[in-house]
């Protein structure tokens, strides 16, 4: 019986379906610096991104979701676990998916080249929704009435006036890119790894949230918009089936026989020939006398 498994981990990678190391770098590289002069040119509509906020904020309790205070106010009871939720917003971000990306390259290449084309989808959905929907984080928003822990605790990757910084756009909160590439990185582990713990690279998501809504950067709806708008991604960039399928055997098991092959009507069997017996004709059976004895 034979069965259809993904690639295990121990299987040495199609260098067939690598790209170009040059190109794959320069591509990458050209469009993470698309995205940042894009965030950039979407800067400055301030007034705008306060109304957002109002709305995204009126809607939240609208639809009944849990405040984002809760959150906050479990790290508001450790000085060290606020300074360490700061530093994985900070540090981790990038770091992963690059290392994400780096080892699906030389590990996993059909399914780099899938993850590489759905990051850039959703980065530029992000990017457009940032240019369209400018959004103020909650920890700007006075009615949120939430403290901005990178500021107050450090350390911090924005500038202290937010109309005025020119390393980020902080009216860019929606959608969340922290939890998007986050749950992207580990939807691709889980799907390139055959590993018995690899669902646990869903720790990274769920501390990405934990972290984003703790530290007042981002809303719960900046996390469900980019959710839906990875999912959609994944769906337009379906892995191809020769890496998703591998045909294997069962350990130990026989390797199944072929099916005999149909003789057409009409045909002649060439075994039957070899046995002087024409295809489809049989000995007949020997006519029975009323006593019973064949004649």
């Amino acid at each position: 019986m034979r069965l259809a498994r993904t690639e295990p981990t121990d299987q040495e990678p199609d260098i067939r379906a690598r790209p170009p190391l040059v190109r794959e770098f320069l591509l990458v590289a050209g469009l993470f610096l698309a995205y940042k002069f894009g965030r950039q040119a979407a800067n400055g509509h301030v007034e705008e991104a306060f109304r957002n906020a109002g709305s995204v904020w009126d809607l939240e309790r609208a639809l009944h979701l849990p405040g984002e205070g809760a959150v906050q106010g479990l790290l508001l009871h450790s000085q060290p676990l606020i300074h360490a939720a700061n530093t994985y917003y900070a540090a981790v971000h990038f770091p992963a998916a690059a290392l994400f990306l780096v080892w699906l390259y030389w590990r996993r290449p059909a399914h780099y080249v899938r993850s590489r084309r759905v990051l850039a989808a959703l980065t530029a959905a992000a990017l457009g929704l940032h240019l369209l929907f400018p959004l103020a984080p909650p920890r700007m928003l006075p009615a949120a009435g939430l403290v901005d822990t990178g500021q107050v605790y450090g350390p911090t990757v924005y500038g202290q006036t937010p109309a005025t910084d020119t390393m980020a756009n902080q009216f860019a909160a929606m959608p969340s890119l922290h939890v998007g590439w986050a749950v992207m990185v580990a939807v691709g582990l889980i799907a390139a790894t055959r590993s018995r713990w690899r669902r646990l690279w869903l720790l990274h998501p769920a501390i990405t949230l934990f972290v984003v809504v703790g530290t007042a950067n981002h809303y719960w709806l900046d996390a469900i918009v980019v959710v839906a708008l990875l999912a959609v991604a994944l769906a337009a960039f379906r892995l191809p089936l020769s890496a998703r399928t591998v045909p294997a055997r069962l350990p130990g098991g026989p390797v199944p026989a072929s099916p005999p092959n149909p003789v057409p009507a009409g045909a002649t069997d060439v075994r039957s020939v070899a046995q002087g017996t024409p295809e489809g004709t049989r000995e007949p059976a020997p006519e029975l006398t009323p006593s019973g004895v064949g004649r």
